[in-house]
């Protein structure tokens, strides 16, 4: 996938240009265009310098985190994922509908404007002194030009209020396969911690303490420890060995876990000791009873969940209470279908923009995207995630999720 990659980055170094070429043709024509339009250049030349500074020395630019303060990274990525695509689709719909304005008229007119009349002093916009004035079509040009980096800059500084904060959101499930004795039996639900970009290794201790402060009986994690260099991992183990696991600590992997290599994050991983599962089950006792937690390796697509979830179906111990952890929250409809009581998982960032609970990126992109879902006697869970790739929310705060399970009526003696 690393063509898509490259191609997502060649598409917004385009975006740019776009912009810094139509931005500058309306400064042109403004009274103080000496000054801004070399602001606007400096503008895109910083924007381009770092999309090209990835596409060349990608490597170097996954680490830029290491030295370039959170607020800077803040507004290039706000800029190029959320205020640049909408600000290309208004100068796409806008020229559309000034050249068919144009069209009609030229058409109804049916005579052309004279070459040789100064624009100015066709729309009558001469001082006393013979000097062109400012225009009113001229200002509005100017101030649709400086309204996207405007509202950029307004954008950082509401995420940087959000990016360490986080909720603690507390979900009761009632299952009908959870056994009598388990009733009551807590979890402690972290995801996506994204250690890097917008998530610095100084902000892991208060999510830690969080955590340990709930005293869960379990605490599961479903993946992405880090956001894009392995040289952040140490950072994010240390985050997990600082948690209390009290009776069981598990995790899985993410996509962003293995965006540099994956073979490296699984065996470091291993190497400390720390209990990733990778299509593979573990037993802990609960109050006398088993209860198993298995955790599938992350894969693109549902055939890869599929694979992954029938590779775990001989290791299930059928007197034990199951977990499945999942990244992605689409393994639910296959948990939910070979009797898995209950799924975790994360990935969605809670639709990371939302209008309201319905509205937005997270039920364009996924069937499940936050809190519990049910579908027959199973359960989901899906965490809005406690960390950040991205640095804006709307309406998806960053969490962990507390979860406190009942048995329900003609629950397993």
């Amino acid at each position: 996938m690393r063509w898509f990659f490259f191609l997502i980055l060649g598409s917004m170094l385009l975006g740019d240009i776009a912009f810094w070429l139509w931005g500058d043709r309306k400064l042109r024509r403004t009274r103080r265009a000496k000054i801004w339009r070399p602001l606007l250049g400096l503008w895109a030349a910083l924007l381009l310098g770092y999309l090209l500074w990835f596409i060349l020395l990608p490597a170097q630019a996954r680490h830029a985190h290491v030295w370039m303060p959170i607020p800077a990274l803040a507004l290039i990525y706000i800029w190029h994922l959320l205020i640049l695509p909408a600000t290309l689709l208004y100068i796409l719909i806008a020229s559309l509908v000034s050249g068919i304005r144009a069209l009609l008229h030229r058409r109804s007119q049916r005579r052309t404007r004279p070459e040789t009349i100064d624009d100015a002093a066709d729309l009558g916009l001469r001082d006393e002194a013979g000097q062109a004035t400012l225009s009113r079509r001229q200002a509005l040009a100017a101030a649709v030009v400086a309204l996207p980096p405007l509202v950029s800059v307004g954008a950082v500084a509401l995420a940087m209020r959000q990016v360490s904060h986080f909720r603690i959101n507390r979900i009761e499930l009632s299952l009908a396969a959870l056994p009598a004795e388990l009733d009551g039996m807590t979890i402690a639900h972290v995801s996506d911690l994204h250690v890097g970009r917008f998530t610095r290794a100084h902000m892991l201790p208060a999510i830690a303490d969080a955590t340990n402060a709930l005293k869960a009986d379990l605490v599961l994690f479903t993946g992405d420890l880090i956001d894009l260099a392995l040289a952040d991992l140490p950072a994010g183990m240390d985050f997990i060995r600082r948690l209390d696991p009290r009776s069981g600590l598990f995790l899985v992997e993410g996509n962003h876990d293995l965006i540099e290599d994956r073979a490296a994050f699984q065996s470091q991983m291993r190497q400390a000791g720390l209990p990733l599962l990778l299509d593979e089950a573990q037993v802990v006792t609960l109050r006398g009873r088993a209860v198993q937690v298995m955790g599938i390796t992350w894969g693109r697509g549902e055939s890869a969940i599929v694979g992954s979830i029938s590779r775990l179906l001989p290791q299930r111990r059928p007197d034990a209470f199951q977990i499945l952890l999942a990244h992605h929250p689409h393994a639910f409809d296959t948990a939910a279908a070979v009797g898995i009581p209950l799924t975790l998982a994360g990935h969605t960032h809670g639709g990371q923009l939302m209008l309201n609970e319905r509205l937005g990126a997270g039920p364009i992109m996924f069937r499940y995207w936050s809190g519990a879902y049910r579908k027959n006697d199973a359960a989901l869970v899906v965490s809005n995630g406690v960390g950040n790739w991205f640095p804006l929310r709307v309406n998806a705060p960053a969490e962990i999720a507390h979860i406190t399970l009942r048995a329900a009526s003609g629950a397993r003696p």
